[in-house]
């Protein structure tokens, strides 16, 4: 029942809301009766902190601090009610999440308020209580056992690292940051939020050890493709409201986006009027397609793989991309530097395969000098902690062995953090000469008062939906694509991290919305809703 409503019981929620109260103080204030006087901690405090820790390094980083008290933290809130693990007596009957009004454009339409009633039938949370095992020797939390049980396995209402970052990626999304989900992974891959290691930010009371290891400890950062999955998940399971609409001047849309990543692969400026006018023809420019909501838009898009997809079709509308057109246009641009200077195609892939070999170089050596390991390990028994702290004492011996033979530091560069790959201009550092201010002239021309492609034919592949189940074929169909395209794709995928089968996937998406037929549109239309509605379902059954 909202707070607002004409038939709200102010007694009876003041009841509540000092159960509520009463019931955290005395969470907070238990003390295990052990040597040393740990406090019993749950499972969702732990992950609360490393969420706000998430939060305040975006925040160091420029992101709006709206971003987290107005919006994230409304989201996890919303979270741990509809899971059963917090802000509920025992059972939630309902949960609304409401962030001002979807209509507006401001920042007001991300103020957010939670309210739910709470009934009274008799059931009570298995979670919210410790477990004779969870404050043993088993696990440092108290309640860590009762995420380990396999219905809790199969659910959605486990807690996990990955799923902190989802609650990121939607917080950010709402709150229209310029923040993809390429970027927040770049931010967690350079270390720059707290993913990997971050159990070790935790505070001293919350002693590790057990199975906690099996819930926050992380080895690897999570692909682009399955945080998506989880996001859409969390999207399924919260039901969410409409987002803030996705306007063109929102750095989201792939008109803006899409200017960023043709600056960072150093492409001229006069090629965003056409990845404009494809995403006009494809139907990708106006904002109810870019925004999500329940009914009429139910998949989160992916942004950045959008405006990268729109970009390579637009290459291909102009320059072939088969091999032989694109050479054959850069055969006839004119050879010229400064003001007027055409874009030559061959130049440019020069420019950017050596600029590209760089930028794979020092990423890998970055990879290969980072600290994986944790510095405080989390003992699954304390039987190995002896030899697990052996082990250890022997790896930073090494360490400093092989940086002593080699004068280098063991650990990576300190680099600034920066959301392009390449850096283009003539100043000190750059990866060569910018481009951006070349023009199109040797691949459009007037026609009919009208600019036109002298190019005229486009290919692509099989453009007919696949089964929701179907796997993808661009392992398969690689040998058969055109070098140059599939150059082109790596590129991006390179510039985004991501596979170069999910960008390939996107690509389809973009070529089906342009070329194919509006039956073929209309079934692919109504396959995705379908499996959209099976998944609401089964995120309703878990």
């Amino acid at each position: 029942m909202l707070v607002g409503s004409s038939q709200f019981d102010g007694s009876a929620h003041l009841k509540r809301l000092c159960f509520l109260v009463s019931h955290v103080l005395a969470a907070c204030s238990r003390v295990l009766c052990r040597p040393g006087g740990r406090h019993t901690w749950m499972v969702c405090e732990g992950f609360q902190f490393i969420l706000m820790n998430q939060a305040d390094a975006l925040l160091r980083l420029g992101v709006h601090p709206h971003f987290k008290d107005g919006v994230l933290r409304q989201l996890w809130r919303l979270y741990l009610q509809k899971s059963r693990q917090a802000y509920c007596v025992n059972r939630v009957r309902s949960a609304k999440f409401r962030v001002g009004d979807a209509d507006s454009d401001s920042d007001s339409a991300a103020e957010a308020s939670v309210a739910s009633a709470s009934g009274t039938d008799g059931e009570s949370n298995p979670c919210s209580s410790p477990s004779s095992k969870g404050g043993s020797d088993w696990s440092g939390s108290a309640d860590s056992l009762c995420y380990l049980t396999p219905r809790q396995r199969r659910s959605h209402r486990l807690l996990s690292l990955k799923k902190t970052l989802a609650l990121i990626h939607l917080a950010l999304v709402w709150s229209r940051e310029a923040l993809t989900l390429s970027d927040l992974l770049g931010l967690v891959n350079c270390g720059s939020v707290p993913y990997v290691k971050a159990h070790e930010q935790l505070p001293e009371q919350m002693k590790l050890f057990g199975k906690d290891a099996l819930l926050f400890n992380a080895e690897t950062v999570p692909s682009h493709r399955s945080l998506h999955k989880e996001a859409q998940d969390l999207l399924l399971f919260l039901q969410l409201p409409a987002f803030p609409p996705i306007s063109q001047q929102t750095l989201l849309h792939p008109g803006p986006l899409s200017l960023r990543y043709l600056i960072d692969a150093n492409l001229p400026g006069e090629l965003h009027r056409w990845v404009c006018r494809v995403a006009e023809l494809a139907g990708l420019f106006h904002e109810s397609i870019q925004t999500f909501h329940p009914e009429s838009q139910p998949t989160l898009p992916r942004y950045d793989l959008q405006a990268a997809a729109l970009i390579i079709v637009t290459m291909k509308l102009l320059f072939g991309l088969d091999d032989h057109t694109e050479w054959e246009l850069s055969n006839n641009a004119r050879s010229t530097d400064g003001e007027g200077a055409q874009f030559n195609l061959r130049r440019w892939y020069k420019l950017m395969q050596t600029a590209l070999n760089r930028a794979q170089q020092r990423r890998d050596q970055d990879t290969a000098r980072r600290q994986w390991r944790a510095k405080k390990p989390i003992f699954m028994r304390k039987k190995e902690k002896w030899w697990i702290m052996k082990k250890k004492r022997v790896a930073e011996q090494l360490q400093m062995c092989f940086e002593k033979l080699s004068s280098q530091p063991s650990g990576p560069k300190d680099v600034t953090t920066s959301s392009f790959k390449f850096c283009w201009g003539e100043q000190k550092g750059a990866d060569g000469p910018s481009l951006h201010h070349t023009l199109l002239d040797g691949v459009v021309g007037l026609k009919d008062d009208l600019l036109t492609p002298h190019h005229h034919s486009y290919w692509h592949s099989s453009l007919r939906p696949c089964k929701p189940r179907c796997q993808n074929h661009f392992t398969d169909l690689k040998n058969t694509l055109p070098n140059s395209f599939v150059w082109l794709l790596e590129l991006f995928c390179f510039i985004l991290d991501v596979k170069p089968s999910c960008l390939y996937e996107e690509v389809l998406s973009v070529e089906r919305r342009v070329f194919a037929p509006p039956t073929d549109r209309a079934r692919l239309r109504n396959r995705t809703e379908t499996r959209t509605r099976h998944s609401a379902q089964t995120s309703e059954e878990s």
